[in-house]
């Protein structure tokens, strides 16, 4: 019994791994396509879907026997400068890449300190009756689905944003805090949780010795309970570089870089969720390099705070 229970683990384990490679050989397969035309330029091009002429292309000869249906066609063409002249679509991934990375940063430190205070008031020093109502609270709002997040974010916080600190209703800024409203539950309550397996004699003994609160929480209870709490941070980032629906409401989705923190822009997951449905050939791999380079960016991300912070904190 004790050996299929083993194997049994030992299959579980491994089927994590295994979904982690075959993701990664998926998505590096629909994405060659893309790769191979674009390399590594994709990461900083911030052009997407933009017509370009093909530099030292052998010129295609005017038509001459235009009919009524195509005149219009030419029409534009010849006001673009692009007849008689080869060209192709180029796609490039840096606007959604800084969307991203930009909108996580500033919801983790929006979410960051709130969500340590909300852990210590409910393990340390709220009452029990009223910590059990809040930690109760604070997994319902967990439990919220995020197209809810967005449609109060839309309606009713990014109003209030905009009246504050200026520009546009649906801004990075907006996506940034919605986006650390959404994690803040996630690491509130990790953190209390791994706040309350401190050991009781080890807090006894420091107010013993004459320690205060503050110094308690600060040289007992933190340090002790530190990979819990990196492992909370861990969780919300993961969690905010892979959101979509509230951020689609929010961050405007337009292919910009954002001049000032309260511009529009867009992240590589609403990239994909407003394009994936009408992308064909060369814009289909486009979006699918874009998903590797966020499967990229969360496995180096994470995997760099595993390995670095953990290890630093044992």
């Amino acid at each position: 019994m004790e050996k299929i229970f083993q194997k049994l683990s030992l299959s579980s384990a491994s089927l994590v791994l295994v979904i982690l490679i075959g993701i990664f050989i998926t998505l590096f397969h629909a994405a060659k396509p893309a790769i191979d035309e674009f390399g590594l330029g994709f990461i900083t091009d911030p052009d997407w879907n933009k017509e370009v002429v093909i530099d030292n292309a052998p010129v295609t000869p005017a038509t001459t026997t235009n009919t009524d249906e195509t005149a219009d066609e030419d029409d534009w063409m010849l006001d673009d400068g692009l007849l008689n002249k080869n060209t192709k679509t180029v796609y490039g991934g840096w606007i959604p890449i800084v969307g991203s990375i930009l909108s996580t940063l500033i919801a983790l430190i929006f979410a960051l300190p709130i969500a340590m205070g909300i852990a210590v008031f409910l393990s340390e020093i709220a009452p029990k009756n009223i910590s059990n109502i809040v930690g109760i609270a604070i997994e319902l709002l967990a439990a919220i689905p995020s197209i809810i997040f967005g449609m109060w974010g839309l309606y009713y916080f990014a109003p209030i944003i905009a009246d504050i600190v200026g520009g546009y209703q649906v801004s990075l800024l907006t996506a940034g805090l919605v986006l650390g409203v959404m994690i803040l539950p996630f690491m509130a309550a990790i953190t209390r949780d791994s706040m309350n397996t401190t050991p009781s004699v080890l807090k006894e003994s420091a107010y013993a010795l004459g320690a205060t609160k503050f110094e308690v929480i600060k040289d007992i209870i933190f340090p002790y309970s530190k990979v819990g709490i990196i492992g909370s941070i861990i969780l919300a980032l993961g969690r905010a570089l892979g959101e979509t629906m509230a951020v689609a409401f929010l961050i405007g989705s337009v292919f910009s870089l954002p001049g000032a923190i309260n511009d529009p822009t867009i992240s590589i997951p609403v990239a994909m969720a407003n394009n994936f449905g009408e992308a064909s050939g060369m814009g289909e791999s486009a979006l699918f390099y874009l998903a590797l380079l966020l499967f990229v960016i969360s496995f180096c991300v994470i995997s760099l705070a595993k390995f670095y912070f953990l290890r630093k904190a044992k």
